[in-house]
């Protein structure tokens, strides 16, 4: 079953903030990517009403769960909150 990510950007944090981590977040990116375990990912042109900036959806929620872990993003101060949820896709 896929599962998508959702990121909610950390209080104060700016476009610029979000910009200097952004290299190391896209190498993340691009092992998975290399790896066949995103299926999408990408950011909101603006941030939701409740914060959510941007969402991955991936092959299954074992990988989200290992993207999430090590992601710069997270551990660099730029997520403050985040959602794993399985989906079904109907379109499968």
């Amino acid at each position: 079953m896929k599962a998508i990510v959702l990121y909610k950007i950390a209080a104060g944090k700016t476009r610029e903030d979000l910009m200097e981590v952004y290299p190391r977040h896209r190498a993340r990116v691009d092992e998975f990517v290399a790896q066949k375990k995103i299926i999408s990912m990408g950011a909101f042109p603006e941030p939701t009403s409740d914060g959510i900036g941007s969402m991955g959806i991936f092959v299954d929620k074992a990988s989200a769960e290992e993207f999430v872990a090590e992601d710069p993003f997270r551990l660099e101060g730029c997520v403050g909150h985040y959602d794993i949820a399985e989906f079904q896709d109907v379109m499968d």
